[in-house]
This record gives structure tokens, C-alpha cells and sequence, in this order.
């Protein structure tokens, strides 16, 4: 990782140096400086997101909460000149958002924000600019906050770690727990620069319990007993942030497809579908046109 890396936000990526942090060669800010004042810095003080960092024999800042082949498992590494394709990386990201986040006894809309803040922030910078997990972190800890169920950074990192080395015990609160904790949490600040402060989103989650009860009324109760639409629809909602479909397409189209989908599944027919003018998918979002990836999902 190149530790001169800068994007279109002026943030540039820190890298150990001789067992500090530096930006891109420059130095840390003097005592009593505003770290703010400088150009390029985007978070103040030190501690910030350092995991692949160039080749340097200074300290690893997250060595204590990722394993050794954390990288070859989960990040992007250097093998034989290839990297590991993008999407793969961002699937096991979001896994381990989702599995901390039940862990953590986090509810379904607040994980659903942790993975839809983890994604727009990669949309926003280059992947090989920041480790993974770490932003994946920093995510589980805002959307706690966004969702007001707040979470404490010992209680994410204790998970974390676990989630790596399942054989470890609990972070002790030394220094290094506490540099673990300061980069957490200016990683944070970073991400809320980087999305502009915008991480509010609405999920799909109403829409399919909406449409769930109307489908439930709809359809014939016995069809309705011996299939699991529901729980598939909503095991379909929840691979979904997996992916960025949470920022291509609105919440209700979403909604709309994996009840669709769930229905193909079992081979589920929506009553008097035959006689209707339109398609029985179109009831739900007759507010907005369809967009046309899912569209080609649906019938016509």
C-alpha cells in the first residue's frame, strides 16, 4: 500500500513510520498544533487505519484483533501479481459485519446500516487505501449510534477478535487496547467525512413486512402454512447487503424482488395473477416505475 495515497476527499492514508504515524512522508502535528489546520490530514492525532501498511518495521496497529492470514482469508493481497477480486473481499467484510453484529445483539436495521455505511464509503475510496475490517468496524460502531443502539468500542473489539482467533482471550485494557479503541473511533470521523455525515438510510425492511402481511391476506392460508415465503424473503433481504443492490435501488423495489424471488422459489402462484391487467409486483410499487434490472427479474 502506497503511504502517499490521497482521493478526491484530500484524505490521505497514514502509515507507521518508525513506530508513529506519518501521512504520506509528513510528520506528525507538533504539540498544541491543530492537526486540522493541515493540508491533506483528515483526522487529528495519530492511530489511524494502519494495517497493510508499507513495508516497514514499524508496529501493526490491528495485529492484536486480525490473524496473521487475515489477508489471505479476507483482504487484498499480493499473490503472484493478483489481487483478490473486489467483490469477494466486500462479501466476507459484510459476513463479518453480520456475524459481530448478532454477537453484539444488534438489531437487523442497525447491521443493515453498518453494511450500507461500509459499502458507500468504498464507493467513495479506493479499496486498497484502508483495511477492510477495520472500516468495517468503525461501521458496526456509527450505525450503533445512527440507530441509537449504542455500542461500546471494547465490547466490538472483544468481539472482533474473538471472530479471528476464537481461541483468545479478552483484550486486557493496556496500551494496546487503547490504540485499538483511538483507531476505531478515528476511523469513524473518517468515514463520516468521506459520506459527507449522510449515513441515514432507509431500508428495505418496512416495505417487506408491508408486503408480507398483504400477501399473506392474499394468498391462500395452506400455501401460505407449508412454504416458508416469509422466512426465505427475509433471509434473501439480509444476503442482499452483501453487495451494494442497498445503494443501487430504492428500499421498496428491493422489497419487491425478494418477495418475487422467494415466491419463484417455491414455485408459489399469486392468485387470479392470470386475470389482472398488471403484474401482481407492480400493486406494491405503483408509486415508482420499476427499475430495469429488476424488472427483468419479474414478468411482464
Amino acid at each position: 500500500m502506497n503511504s502517499g495515497i490521497g482521493n478526491k476527499h484530500g484524505i490521505r492514508s497514514p502509515a507507521w513510520v518508525g513506530g508513529a504515524v506519518g501521512w504520506g512522508g509528513a510528520s506528525l502535528p507538533a504539540m498544541g498544533e491543530d492537526p486540522w489546520s493541515r493540508p491533506g490530514l483528515s483526522v487529528p492525532g495519530a492511530l489511524l487505519l494502519v494495517v497493510r501498511g508499507p513495508e516497514t518495521s514499524g508496529p501493526e496497529i490491528m495485529e492484536a484483533v486480525l490473524p496473521d492470514t487475515c489477508g489471505e482469508e479476507a483482504g487484498v493481497l499480493e499473490a503472484e501479481g493478483q489481487q483478490e477480486p473486489e467483490a469477494r473481499v466486500h462479501f466476507r467484510v459484510a459476513r463479518f459485519i453480520m456475524e459481530a453484529g448478532v454477537k453484539l445483539g444488534m438489531r437487523s436495521i442497525p447491521i443493515a446500516t453498518a453494511c450500507t455505511i461500509y459499502h458507500k464509503f468504498f464507493c467513495e475510496i479506493d479499496l486498497g487505501a484502508y483495511d477492510p475490517y477495520l472500516v468495517a468496524m468503525s461501521s458496526i460502531y456509527l450505525a450503533g449510534k445512527v440507530e441509537e443502539q449504542h455500542l461500546r468500542t471494547r465490547d466490538i473489539l472483544n468481539v472482533s477478535t474473538r471472530y479471528f482467533n476464537p481461541s483468545s482471550e479478552p483484550l486486557e485494557l493496556d496500551s494496546r487496547f487503547w490504540e485499538l479503541r483511538d483507531s476505531i473511533v478515528q476511523c469513524e470521523l473518517l468515514l463520516l467525512r468521506a459520506l459527507r455525515f449522510q449515513v441515514s438510510f432507509q431500508h428495505p425492511h418496512k416495505y417487506l413486512l408491508h408486503y408480507l402481511i398483504a400477501l399473506k391476506n392474499w394468498l391462500n392460508r395452506y400455501s401460505w402454512q407449508r412454504t416458508p415465503i416469509s422466512v426465505t424473503a427475509w433471509a434473501l433481504l439480509q444476503d442482499s447487503y452483501h453487495g451494494g443492490l442497498c445503494l443501487r435501488f430504492q428500499p421498496q423495489h428491493l422489497a419487491v424482488a425478494v418477495l418475487y424471488l422467494a415466491l419463484q422459489v417455491y414455485g408459489v402462484q399469486v392468485p387470479a395473477e392470470a386475470e389482472t391487467e398488471k403484474p401482481w409486483w407492480q400493486i406494491y410499487a405503483m408509486d415508482t416505475e420499476i427499475p430495469k434490472a429488476l424488472a427483468q427479474a419479474c414478468p411482464k
